[in-house]
């Protein structure tokens, strides 16, 4: 098949454009590189099944040509990280709806399969753990612009079914929940190559608010071999379906676990919420996925492990900055 990945010199889109390269099909991808590096497309930037445009999902003419001659779209494009969001919000709300509403209107004509990247933000504030697709979604107060991320993805969620239901779009819509490993960095507030990068520079591993607040990490490899399944499973179209893992850990003990793995003698320091972001920032103090219906669907079962997510990030790191120790 011929793929496009919108937002595809990312760090999953990278990863999800080798799998595709590898399995044979043709892949164009399209990349403002506002969070994207070429450089993450260099292994497979010549091949003669790839393609990569510099510009904008708001470009619609371009979008409307490219969808035109695909047969899959994969919409990665969007503003991720909490520190990006919460210093630019209207960039984040502009971004993440606007960019979803040209891909879906310009792929009613072909009615290419639209795959929508959402995110285990849209639960928000909800302690109903694990989380489930059908449960209910609790968003934070408007004037706390660090809700407006997980807002607007839930507008895409909800646009991305509404295609579907008058248009007869096919759409699958994915919940990630902090997918992590190599190409990740820590520039817009990513927590996992962050701690990593600190401990092997010998500077302190900055936990913010008190650390009790847990995550669950995804492999990238996992999440990609999920969408590939997803690609050849006509039962998903027109579903929502968490993609994770349900290895829970407080941000303390991960800050912990990487200093092991490193053998780094960084102190952990950790830092008011106020200080990190924005005055009465609120955090999720739980997010952990119920993964039975993709497993239900496509035998979906997460394979790398977090001591082994770290020392790949470690590794990848060290490759990547020789200087590293």
């Amino acid at each position: 098949m011929r793929v496009l990945i919108t937002g595809g010199a990312g760090f999953i889109g990278s990863h999800l454009c080798e799998a595709l390269l590898a399995a044979g099909h043709h892949v164009d991808v399209l990349d403002n590189l506002s969070t994207g590096r070429l450089e993450n497309l260099a292994a497979f930037r010549d091949s003669p099944r790839f393609t990569c445009t510099i510009d904008t999902v708001f470009n619609e003419s371009l979008v409307a040509a490219m969808i035109a001659r695909v047969d899959v779209v994969f919409h990665l494009a969007a503003a991720v990280g909490v520190k990006l969001i919460v210093q630019e919000p209207v960039h984040t709300i502009e971004t993440n709806v606007h960019g979803t509403e040209v891909v879906l209107r310009q792929a009613v004509p072909g009615r290419q399969l639209v795959f929508i990247a959402s995110t285990s933000e849209v639960y928000g504030k909800s302690t109903a753990v694990p989380f489930r697709e059908d449960a209910d979604l609790v968003m934070g107060s408007t004037t706390r612009h660090r809700w407006a991320y997980a807002c607007s993805k839930a507008l895409d969620e909800f646009l991305a079914l509404a295609y579907w239901k008058q248009h007869q779009l096919p759409v699958i819509v994915l919940r990630f929940f902090n997918t992590v490993g190599p190409r990740q960095t820590g520039q817009y507030g990513m927590v996992l190559p962050t701690l990593v990068r600190q401990a092997l520079t010998g500077a302190p591993l900055t936990v913010f608010g008190d650390g009790t607040q847990t995550r669950s990490f995804t492999y990238v490899g996992d999440v990609v071999w999920a969408l590939l399944q997803l690609m050849q499973t006509p039962s998903a179209v027109g579903q929502v379906f968490n993609v994770g893992n349900t290895g829970e850990i407080s941000i303390r003990h991960l800050a912990e676990r990487i200093l092991a793995i490193t053998g780094s003698p960084s102190p952990i320091v950790t830092i008011p919420y106020e200080e990190a972001y924005d005055p009465g920032f609120e955090d999720m103090p739980r997010r952990v996925p119920d993964l039975s219906k993709l497993t239900a669907a496509i035998g979906y079962q997460p394979k790398v492990q977090l001591n082994e997510i770290i020392q790949r990030v470690v590794d990848s790191q060290r490759e990547s900055e020789p200087a590293l120790p």
